[in-house]
């Protein structure tokens, strides 16, 4: 097969994995605008955006089995295929957690929110960047861009810890706080979890341009002991 075929191809499944990218960014987005100004119809729309990103996960995985079957990549343009295949995995959890935090707003949208919401904005926010960053440098492969996207996982592990503590103390001085104080836990979860598969998209992308992921990379470190 033509090689510019297959370069025509493999700028396909760079776009389509632009637009699914977008498209994950855009609901977490949404579900933390819904959660912040008690906005159903923003939520709503967050369902919707989901049920695109499952169809797109569909369609770029159909693409990626039909150039690994029909055009014969080189090794660099399998790994950048393989690495694809994992990724949109994580694309699609991500929009289910976007999911999962509007589906919690329409719980709650009518009652007083019982905790200030600057950890769940900061959180948010992180979370956003480093889905948009891990996209990006995989798109651009920027191992650099990468390595920075899995670094900051820790500071969403670390504002995850600080909502806990804070909800922890919420529900001791008021029992009654308890029942949506679970709600806040199982938000902020959500946003680890993004920030989780954001990591592991950079992980890939650094496999993408290397050909090594964590576990080589683990491997050669024991080894060098």
């Amino acid at each position: 097969m033509p090689r510019s075929r297959l370069d025509t191809q493999m700028e396909r499944l760079n776009n389509s994995l632009i637009d699914i990218g977008n498209t994950v960014q855009e609901a977490i987005l949404l579900a933390t605008e819904a959660l912040i100004n008690k906005d159903i119809e923003k939520a709503e729309q967050v369902l919707e955006l989901e049920k695109e990103v499952n169809q797109k996960e569909k369609d770029i995985e159909a693409l990626c089995f039909k150039l690994m079957i029909q055009q014969h990549p080189v090794a660099s343009d399998f790994r950048f295929i393989s690495s694809a295949l994992k990724m949109i995995t994580d694309m699609e959890r991500i929009g289910d957690h976007a999911s999962d935090i509007a589906t919690i707003c329409m719980h709650i949208a009518n009652e007083p929110y019982i905790k200030n919401l600057d950890q769940i904005k900061k959180m948010s926010e992180a979370a956003i960047e480093m889905v948009k960053g891990s996209i990006d440098a995989f798109v651009t492969k920027d191992k650099a861009l990468a390595k920075s996207v899995i670094k900051r996982d820790d500071e969403v592990d670390a504002l995850f810890v600080s909502i806990k503590d804070d909800l922890y103390e919420l529900m001791i001085a008021d029992a009654n706080n308890g029942r949506q104080a679970l709600d806040w836990l199982m938000i902020g979860k959500y946003y680890e979890r993004i920030g989780d598969h954001a990591e592991n998209i950079a992980e890939w992308t650094v496999y993408s341009i290397t050909g090594q992921n964590k576990r080589d990379a683990a491997k050669q470190k024991k080894a060098s002991i």
